[in-house]
């Protein structure tokens, strides 16, 4: 096993995936969450902490040579009052030992964009609602700390997650749970616009190769993800690896959509604020990785393999 130690803050879709990954790697690895429990390989090290809490997280960094943050926030209609206290905490720990830090971050920054593809140089032109304006502040703040010599951070970025253990995702359990119980997919957004979407496998392969990298620091870099599809090809092709039938309701941008959201926020609490971000689905949202590609090589799983896997899992885990 290799004696250098990292560190894993959250135990979500992300975090496990990366800690899959440097297992794989034989690393010595521990993983931080609130309740000190969690479902991981052989050998990991699980240690309850609270993220937010310098105190905290500098006793569960010390020692470490890389830390993960892989953090969200646990509600996301609190997403700009919760997260950035989350990330301050992890970057001090991180910070207080000399270890390296990588972020996982969306894509909130960018904003809308007029379906261009997006790269990491695009401007962050995040304006509307909260939670695009907090994700771009704190991306300044860890690439403020980075340039000042506090600690050294790589960011990366990703599309919409699916794969295993992914729940909560307009790929997750919203799209795979109904569509293999035979029933019908409710969409928001235009279905027949390209969308981006990202296999998790392949998001933790990509944190690991990220803080192995020394050049890959003080960059943001977007994660390969395969061919990209519209979400009604990418329905389609669950369908058919499924063997059913593929349905699709989707609500496209309109003025009834424009009324029903806020008052579906008032008895759906993560729904509140939803409509900020919709531009993802109603516009063409593209990820271009070309530049994680030129450095490391093309890692995207095949999505027909990706989507194979992931039928599999939620057969598994319950989902018929």
């Amino acid at each position: 096993m290799n004696a250098e130690l990292h560190v894993v803050f959250g135990s979500g879709p992300v975090g496990l995936a990366v800690v899959d990954e440097l297992a794989r790697r034989h690393h010595r690895v521990r993983l931080v969450n609130r309740s000190g429990r969690a479902n991981v390989p052989a050998g990991v090290e699980v240690a309850a902490g609270n993220a937010a809490d310098p105190a905290s997280t500098r006793d569960l960094c010390r020692g470490a040579a890389v830390v993960y943050n892989c953090l969200n926030a646990p509600d996301y209609h609190k997403w700009p009052e919760q997260f950035p206290p989350l990330q301050a905490g992890v970057l001090e720990g991180a910070a207080s030992g000399g270890a390296r830090l990588v972020v996982m971050e969306n894509l909130y920054m960018y904003g809308p964009h007029g379906g261009k593809p997006m790269t990491e140089d695009m401007t962050m032109n995040a304006t509307r609602g909260t939670r695009g304006p907090t994700r771009a502040r704190m991306t300044q703040d860890l690439f403020d700390a980075h340039r000042s010599g506090k600690v050294r951070v790589v960011s990366a970025r990703a599309s919409d997650f699916f794969g295993p253990r992914v729940h909560e995702s307009s790929a997750g359990d919203r799209m795979f749970v109904p569509l293999l119980a035979g029933k019908t997919v409710q969409m928001m957004g235009d279905p027949d616009v390209p969308h981006s979407y990202t296999y998790m496998p392949d998001i933790g392969r990509a944190l690991v190769m990220l803080g192995e990298c020394d050049e890959a620091f003080g960059q943001a870099w977007h994660i390969p993800s395969a061919e990209t599809v519209t979400p009604r090809r990418f329905v389609t092709m669950i369908a058919e690896e499924a063997g059913v039938e593929p349905k699709i309701a989707a609500l496209k941008k309109s003025p009834l959509r424009a009324v029903m959201l806020p008052l579906m926020g008032l008895f759906v609490p993560p729904l509140r604020g939803y409509d900020e971000v919709l531009y993802q689905f109603d516009e063409p949202f593209i990820v271009d990785a070309a530049k994680f590609e030129r450095l490391f090589g093309r890692i995207a799983t095949p999505l027909r393999d990706a989507i194979r896997e992931t039928v599999a899992w939620h057969r598994q885990n319950g989902a018929r």
